[in-house]
């Protein structure tokens, strides 16, 4: 199995382009090839013109008059390396559009790194890389035992309980936000490495918060002034 996966659409190429990520191949139209700079261009180690037809065949667009990338998939550190002041852990979030949208938001609030368990979705599958809209590449995605992970750590563990203390009213200061699936929520094993539990208080009849939606509102309350 080779170690490549696709970036589409004229945002996710020209940020990948702009990235550290090794650019093996960039495939477009000759309308778009033109209007990049050499700069940009000379990011590739290969240039090739296709037609959009071509493009709807090879990437998972409906719809891409630009082009695609195939990049080379990075090596990450070790998670255990991580000395960020904020690390998101996320446990089980395995929809696509979720992660990939978390991804995002955590590039909007500045947060480098995301720690997964193994079952969350993959960061290199399409959905999640379009959903990211470039962010991926500011956000490095881990993946490992979370279990391990938590235990070998002495950070404040603040994770998203609907036992948890109001977050509006919670003292938030470094460490690591862990969100669970929105189905299951945290699971049972790594509820015993929460060190400050918090909630987002509901008003209204939801039973929950989509998981992503939940991330920026907790994100939010970390960088209150």
């Amino acid at each position: 199995m080779e170690a490549k996966f696709l970036v589409e659409g004229a945002k996710g190429v020209e940020e990948v382009l702009n990235s550290d990520y090794q650019v093996e191949s960039l495939v477009g139209t000759p309308e778009y090839l033109v209007g990049l700079s050499s700069a940009l261009k000379n990011k590739a180690a290969e240039i090739i013109e296709a037609k959009e037809n071509d493009l709807l065949q090879a990437g998972t667009f409906k719809s891409n008059k630009a082009g695609l990338a195939v990049v080379k998939m990075p090596e990450f550190k070790n998670a255990a390396s991580i000395d960020d002041d904020l690390i998101l852990v996320l446990d089980s979030v395995n929809d696509p559009g979720n992660l990939g949208t978390i991804i995002r938001i955590a590039d909007w609030y500045g947060i480098k790194s995301i720690v997964c368990s193994p079952d969350t979705a993959d960061i290199f599958n399409p959905k999640v890389i379009n959903s990211t809209m470039g962010s991926f590449t500011r956000v490095n995605v881990h993946y490992t035992d979370l279990e391990k992970f938590l235990k070998g750590s002495k950070r404040k563990v603040y994770g998203a309980l609907l036992e948890g203390d109001s977050i509006y009213n919670s003292q938030l200061d470094k460490g690591m936000i862990l969100m669970g699936s929105e189905s299951h929520g945290i699971s049972e094993a790594l509820r015993a490495y929460v060190t400050d539990p918090v909630k987002i208080p509901g008003r209204g009849g939801a039973e929950s918060l989509n998981v992503a939606v939940a991330t920026a509102v907790v994100l939010d309350n970390f960088f209150r002034s």
